[in-house]
């Protein structure tokens, strides 16, 4: 879900401004996990440009508060959310860690990386939710260290059902800036695709693993 409406399209605006999110429906992309896609979202581009950084820096940082009160950790999901996470938790003046994918093979082999205390309060900060089994991976990893999560608040989301599926047996309350809905909205407003392209993004949701132009 979002919560706000103005900031929700005024982030997909940025990212689509930026290419952070990449409309193409007619040269589909294909996906790490071989989904053909004609959408592409690569939020670490935001890094590369300071007022959207900042941007959603604040914004994340205010649904934070909002949301869950002020945590005693933020938690980024590596890769892609270390870097929005640690400036989240900077303008929220609050320790920082973020959790691998599995454990190092080498060292400590942690999973968590930073200084964790059993029974602290913690959000976790993503940049993307697609089919949401990374940010349970790393929901679980913070769990069995024995922090409470609170919550979870991402940049975008595709909304895809399997995410929610995915999510609904842990109760897990997740927040983004901006989501799928929203996006497609402001990109027919900003003229960057047609009215066909449109019901071609919308198709794609429906079925994303099965989708084929």
């Amino acid at each position: 879900m979002i919560l706000n409406k103005d900031t929700a399209k005024k982030t997909a605006e940025l990212l689509l401004q930026i290419k952070a999110i990449k409309l193409q429906p007619n040269e589909p992309f294909t996906w790490a996990s071989g989904w053909k896609s004609p959408i592409y979202c690569d939020n670490r581009v935001t890094l590369s440009y300071p007022s959207v950084r900042n941007f959603l820096k604040e914004k994340i940082a205010k649904l934070v508060e909002e949301k869950h009160g002020k945590p005693d950790v933020i938690a980024g999901v590596a890769t892609g959310a270390i870097a929005i996470g640690v400036l989240v938790a900077q303008e929220l003046g609050v320790p920082f860690v973020y959790v691998r994918p599995e454990p190092k093979k080498h060292g400590r082999k942690n999973q968590i990386e930073g200084f964790l205390e059993s029974g602290q309060n913690v959000v976790v900060v993503e940049d993307l939710i697609s089919t949401g089994k990374s940010s349970l991976n790393a929901i679980k990893a913070l769990k069995e260290a024995g922090a409470t999560v609170k919550g979870m608040v991402a940049i975008f989301s595709y909304g895809f059902t399997i995410a929610e599926e995915t999510f609904a047996p842990h109760n897990l309350d997740f927040t983004t800036l901006s989501n799928y809905n929203v996006l497609l909205e402001q990109a027919l407003e900003s003229n960057y695709i047609t009215e066909k392209e449109l019901h071609t993004l919308e198709d794609w949701r429906k079925s994303p693993s099965t989708w084929k132009q």
